[in-house]
């Protein structure tokens, strides 16, 4: 049996068009079998031919080594909810913004498939969350139960109206909030919705949970970090005006009932990502948020 890569994709840019079917040739040519979504094939121009295999979508991959998405952070997102019970490992072709989950640039393509060609990828492991919502109270019923790569956020549902929320670590009371919502991340979510809201930027490979209000009027609402052994919980205040909705990484959303409670742990079941380049972290922060680092001169050692 030939070897099987997956290729996931989605993007409007005319440039993606070529980068889709450089990578498919490269590796087509080389006796590897592609496997894509029909729509998302299609999508990028690429047809069945030898070598290319299309699948109905909702059908699960089966013996691929490894996932290629093609496409911005969103897409990485929607291939890790695909790969993530398979073990599969993710290797991301920006094709959109920043991209901070994805390996490498669209000019890097040919270089890319040089890789997958010699298999010569390492793989990370990304710590997930795992989230439960419940009607909360005394006789508590699960509502929803689902995980996330970034984040957990509870969000107001209401532009007008905020949210009353207690936020609970292993067990005990921590603080009542007047929010937005809040958002619990991973280290990897922790340069997304975590950021955005004013959380800190923390190393991937540092286990911790984040927790970060969302505009509380509170004067005790700054980021928390966390053990990753911590037990957090949100619960909306019984009959308090808003009304908010629990978002899985900003894909998978669910409406909460009045005094609904979200438990969040950790997860035993991380997200594998695939990296060719041994580049830290904080090389990667510096591209992507084109930071100056003018005047660097570098270890005197």
């Amino acid at each position: 049996m030939s070897r099987r890569i997956l290729l996931i994709g989605h993007s409007r840019r005319p440039e993606a068009f070529d980068v889709a079917e450089r990578l498919v040739s490269a590796l087509t040519e080389q006796g590897i079998t592609v496997v894509g979504f029909v729509d998302e094939l299609t999508a990028f121009g690429i047809r069945e031919r030898d070598h290319v295999v299309t699948l109905a979508e909702g059908t699960l991959p089966e013996g691929c080594e490894l996932a290629v998405v093609l496409g911005g952070d969103g897409t990485i997102l929607r291939a890790a909810e695909i790969c993530r019970d398979t073990g599969m490992p993710l290797l991301g072709i920006n094709l959109g913004h920043v991209g901070f989950l994805a390996e490498a640039e669209m000019e890097d393509v040919d270089r890319i498939a040089g890789g997958i060609i010699e298999r010569s990828w390492s793989v990370e492991e990304r710590a997930t969350l795992e989230v439960v919502a419940s009607s909360g109270g005394n006789d508590p019923t699960e509502l929803y139960r689902g995980w996330a790569l970034n984040e957990a956020s509870v969000e107001k549902a209401e532009r007008e109206r905020m949210l009353e929320l207690t936020v609970e670590i292993d067990g005990r009371p921590l603080s009542t909030w007047g929010a937005d919502g809040v958002v619990i991340a991973t280290p990897t979510g922790s340069t997304a919705y975590a950021f955005s809201a004013g959380g800190p930027v923390v190393w991937p490979d540092t286990e911790a949970i984040l927790l970060v209000p969302i505009s509380a009027h509170a004067l005790f609402a700054r980021p928390l970090v966390l053990s990753p052994a911590a037990r957090l919980a949100v619960e909306l205040v019984p009959e308090a005006q808003g009304r908010a909705v629990l978002w899985c990484d900003g894909r998978r959303s669910f409406d909460l009932p009045d005094g609904a409670r979200i438990d969040v742990v950790a997860s035993a079941k991380p997200v594998r990502l695939a990296r060719l380049s041994s580049a830290p972290f904080t090389d990667r922060l510096v591209r992507k948020f084109d930071l100056s680092v003018s005047g660097w001169r570098g270890s005197r050692a």
